[in-house]
């Protein structure tokens, strides 16, 4: 069995649509096997999009970003800023370079275990992290960011209770001195670090 956080283009391939309403905007998503929450956006996801906001922020990236559904949605609804997505999964990154595609939205997608083949700094990162993927990866896009992340820059992370979320703001709080909860849904928690300025 391949995982949705491999490179699995060897997957059967059923390709399926549907439309996800955020902030005005109707998205258009082809998703298919293989790939994380391949019939809607999972309720993480939609708990991290209803409590992100943004400043003077110019620049994001999409750590692990599937079929598309952060990159895509950001910057539509913040046109300014300059997005780069990213993900090991060969089919996601299709998926998400064609949903970029017929959302009319201008972001970069390309290949990159975590932060492996990311070479710039970003003034936001956020991610779903991919828990099946194992604690280690988990701990890799918390910790890498900070390499990543231009001053005053922030990482917003959505991860469950029962999947690590305790750990994960631990970890956090040790890599940028401070991790502040934005959100609380349904056992979902999204995070920030540093706190972002309002």
């Amino acid at each position: 069995m391949r995982h949705y956080f491999t490179d699995n283009s060897d997957t059967i391939s059923q390709p399926t649509q549907f439309i996800y309403n955020y902030r005005k905007y109707n998205f258009l998503f082809t998703s298919d096997h293989g790939v994380f929450s391949k019939n809607m956006i999972d309720y993480g996801s939609r708990v991290l999009l209803d409590g992100f906001f943004k400043n003077e922020e110019k620049s994001l990236l999409d750590v692990g970003c599937g079929y598309g559904t952060f990159g895509i949605c950001l910057k539509k609804v913040y046109p300014e800023l300059k997005v780069d997505m990213v993900d090991i999964n060969d089919r996601a990154l299709s998926l998400a370079k064609l949903n970029a595609k017929n959302n009319n939205v201008d972001v970069s997608v390309y290949k990159s275990s975590v932060y492996e083949n990311v070479h710039e700094s970003y003034d936001i990162i956020v991610s779903n992290p991919p828990v099946r993927a194992g604690k280690e990866i988990v701990t890799a896009i918390l910790t890498g960011a900070y390499e990543h992340l231009n001053q005053n820059g922030s990482l917003w992370i959505i991860l469950q209770k029962k999947q690590g979320a305790p750990s994960a703001k631990k970890k956090m709080s040790e890599v940028f001195g401070q991790c502040e909860v934005i959100k609380r849904d349904k056992g979902c928690l999204l995070y920030t670090s540093p706190s972002p300025r309002d």
